[in-house]
């Protein structure tokens, strides 16, 4: 794979990135801020997808030839770059590949985990599963249905004027009776960060397994797994520049092994007869059918883009992204930021309102200005009903954005304030 050039620049005046992002360059008008839905795809992993089905399309794990074997390692060379890239490594420091199983997306993840992990456990009725009320619903609904399922306890951190999970919280609610504490990392609403740290401390303290939705922190942060001390974590590649119907599942293998199987079918075997099957080991255990090789392949590419950026310059970057958009939209005295007024402490996302319009008319009117942003209940319905809101807009930065497209978004709301008021 052809080496991209490193920028240098960090300056957020004008994205060093974009010409980078075929979607980007072809549309030079066009700002994209929402990136917590999905990022823009580099030019590297789109060539890469079309690489796999050009050079090395056959099934993987099926065939002794050589295209079945190549896509075969394609998948297996992904594994180990994601487990380094995470930081999943044995104490000498060497990725575990078999840590790292392949799903559809993040949340097929924690769906493998909501329906594995209570059998682990012995999860039943009087025991607690905690999660936070900033869940994105899929870290909430696979958990509502264990807990009516056995007879569980959902318990939720709450959060205080900013938006943040405390450490009082954090002791309060997870007791001796959690069994399984899964929260995210960071919010895809609110873009405030978790302590996982202390919450995987406290966790296991009380015998909790810790489980954590990294969906919005594994594109945007370096994320750790040995200094996050959770014991599993899922996110998507989509969001951090790969290919749509792909995600992962990490997790301590010991973990991995005594878990059951979420779907069965081909390859997840060793042996079948007449009356039953013996599993394969971890992670095809749980990767039944065919897999989505060409999907692991642009993924690995995905990953050492981000890596030729470097997670630093991307933490960076988005952090003062962020202070920028927050500072912008605080000067227009009919919008209210919704959660930190500090930009420093959002994670690539910003929630507001647009005093008195709804953000279903904000996002069109600005949608016909070449202004993308979200709007609705970003499926966090909880949060958005804990918070007292029913909907909001949410801009959502990449580090390929540029303090332009922010000016953008700032002079589309003076319009869309004009539309409905006819003033500035």
């Amino acid at each position: 794979m052809e080496k991209l050039q490193v920028k240098e620049s960090c300056s957020i005046q004008e994205s060093p990135y974009k010409a980078d992002f075929p979607l980007l360059a072809k549309n030079p008008d066009l700002v994209f801020l929402d990136s917590a839905a999905t990022a823009q795809r580099p030019a590297s992993v789109l060539d890469a997808q079309r690489d796999f089905y050009e050079t090395m399309n056959a099934n993987p794990l099926r065939g002794l030839y050589g295209l079945s074997v190549r896509a075969t390692q394609s998948i297996e060379d992904a594994r180990m770059h994601i487990a380094r890239f995470i930081g999943a490594l044995d104490e000498a420091g060497e990725p575990l590949a078999n840590s790292v199983v392949f799903t559809r997306n993040a949340s097929e993840s924690l769906n493998l985990l909501a329906h594995t992990l209570p059998q682990v456990v012995n999860l039943q009725q009087g025991d607690e599963v905690v999660i936070s009320i900033m869940e994105h619903h899929s870290n909430l609904i696979p958990w509502q249905q264990v807990c009516a399922a056995t007879g569980a306890k959902l318990v939720y951190l709450r959060l205080d004027a900013e938006g943040c999970v405390t450490q009082q919280e954090i002791e309060e609610k997870i007791g001796p009776r959690a069994k399984i504490v899964s929260v995210t990392h960071v919010s895809n609403v609110l873009g405030v960060e978790n302590d996982i740290p202390a919450i995987a401390r406290r966790a296991h303290e009380m015998g909790a397994l810790c489980a954590v939705d990294g969906a919005q922190s594994v594109p945007h942060l370096r994320v750790d797994v040995r200094a996050l001390g959770c014991d599993f974590l899922a996110f998507s590649a989509h969001k951090l520049g790969g290919p749509m119907g792909i995600g992962v599942l990490w997790g301590k293998p010991e973990l991995l092994d005594a878990m059951p199987p979420f779907l069965t079918g081909g390859e997840m075997i060793d042996s079948v007869t007449e009356e039953g099957a013996v599993w394969a080991p971890v992670p095809q255990k749980f990767e039944a059918g065919t897999q989505d090789a060409a999907g692991a392949y642009a993924t690995d590419a995905a990953i050492t883009y981000l890596e030729q950026v470097g997670m630093e310059q991307v933490e960076e970057r988005e952090r003062a992204l962020a202070e920028y958009l927050c500072r912008r939209l605080q000067e227009l005295e009919y919008v209210t930021v919704i959660g930190p007024v500090d930009g420093a402490k959002h994670v690539g996302s910003v929630a507001f309102d647009v005093r008195g319009i709804h953000p279903h008319d904000v996002a069109s009117i600005l949608d016909a200005q070449g202004v993308c942003i979200r709007a609705g209940h970003h499926c966090a319905q909880p949060l958005l009903s804990y918070l007292g809101w029913s909907s909001t807009c949410r801009a959502s930065v990449g580090f390929y954005n540029d303090a332009a497209d922010i000016d953008r978004l700032i002079e589309g709301l003076q319009k869309v304030w004009v539309v409905f008021n006819g003033r500035n």
